[in-house]
């Protein structure tokens, strides 16, 4: 019996480190392993280091319905983008949040759920994300963090869902 389990693992590590690996290279954060090399030049774009020229924060109210007038479709007009009811102005990455582009799908609303799942499905870029469970919560987390390093804080979202609005009196 015992050596039926050592058997099973040795057979079952291999196979698991092969899904982690591929699970993660399928992460927004990291380019699939075999992406072309203008997705991965794109990638670079997006991780800038921190900054330490940001304006001290603002806190304009927004709805999420105002919002999405700041979806990089009206070139007069920056581009915002919400975590977890904090809306960032990051109208100078363009080449990423931009209309057509990679992470545009977060332009103009609150994707948090999506950001937390490293998801670029339009379903997924959604703020409730409440129902995330907490390594996914640790990844959006990340996220806001990297945003807070690298943008302008140009508000908050006035109506986030209660679910989402409750997870902050915790």
């Amino acid at each position: 019996m015992f050596l039926v389990v050592i058997y099973g693992l040795v057979l079952a590590l291999p196979l698991l480190y092969l899904v982690q690996r591929r699970a993660l290279s399928q992460s927004p954060q990291s380019p699939p392993v075999d992406s072309p090399p203008e997705e991965k030049k794109s990638l670079k774009t997006i991780m800038q280091p921190p900054r330490d020229d940001l304006d001290p924060p603002k806190d304009d109210p927004f709805t999420l319905d105002e919002l999405k007038q700041f979806d990089g479709s009206d070139n007069s007009k920056p581009i915002y983008v919400s975590i977890k009811g904090t809306i960032f102005d990051v109208t100078r990455k363009s080449d990423v949040y931009g209309p057509g582009k990679s992470y545009n799908i977060f332009a103009g609303k609150d994707g948090s759920k999506g950001l937390g799942m490293s998801s670029l499905k339009p379903e997924d870029a959604v703020p409730d994300y409440s129902d995330l469970p907490e390594n996914e919560k640790n990844v959006l987390n990340d996220w806001f963090l990297f945003f807070q390093k690298r943008y302008n804080i140009i508000g908050r979202v006035t109506d986030m869902p209660t679910s989402v609005s409750n997870l902050a009196n915790l």
